[in-house]
């Protein structure tokens, strides 16, 4: 197939086509801000008691959810905006020989339960990322959670899917509530930034 680059870089449908994704990412954010901004600050709030305890965060999601854990987990082991030790953060979903091995034995709807229930500790805090709210694998990654003692932060999306059926009232629920996965993960990014923001200011105060 053979594509004109001139002709479609100045293609006006294209032009548009990009405009109205900037405005609908926009959008999305605006009619957000209002009901997450409490949550986000909630979900913070329980990161910074477990980083102060000594305790760590363990990740996991699936796809451009799985890149969204290794992105909060690398600002934590690294740094975020502002120099500082490392803290401790686990994105489950890097380890490719442990995945396969799950998901090769038993089923892929553990790769990160049995994860949980290995590496998790009481006190320790769960991550969990998935843009519809029905990830099998990350529901089961919060009951391991629920069973080691763990709290939970579910980034989720739409109407909040089954995941919201096994969260406990202590944990936390940051619902994108749009249509469009894309949306909805550019959201999760911005929350995500927001988290390690807040996580920042508490530990190293203004900065």
């Amino acid at each position: 197939m053979t594509i004109n680059t001139a002709e479609t870089l100045d293609d006006a449908h294209l032009l548009a086509r990009v405009r109205n994704n900037f405005q609908e990412s926009m959008l999305t954010i605006r009619d957000s801000a209002e009901a997450l901004t409490p949550l986000v600050t909630a979900g913070a709030a329980i990161m910074i008691r477990a980083l102060l305890a000594d305790r760590k965060i363990l990740a996991c999601g699936n796809g451009g959810s799985a890149a969204d854990a290794q992105h909060f987990s690398a600002e934590l082991l690294n740094r975020f905006e502002r120099e500082r030790p490392g803290l401790p953060g686990i994105a489950l979903t890097t380890d490719t020989s442990t995945l396969t091995s799950i998901a090769n034995d038993y089923n892929f709807d553990d790769v990160f339960s049995k994860q949980v229930r290995a590496l998790g500790q009481p006190g320790d805090v769960l991550l969990g990322i998935t843009s519809s709210g029905n990830s099998r694998n990350v529901i089961r990654a919060v009951e391991a959670a629920h069973e080691r003692d763990m709290a939970c932060i579910v980034l989720n999306g739409r109407d909040g899917g089954e995941i919201v059926n096994v969260l406990r009232p202590e944990d936390v629920n940051i619902c994108v509530a749009a249509p469009s996965t894309a949306r909805i993960q550019e959201v999760h990014g911005l929350v995500i930034h927001c988290l390690c923001d807040l996580i920042d200011y508490q530990l190293l105060g203004q900065g």
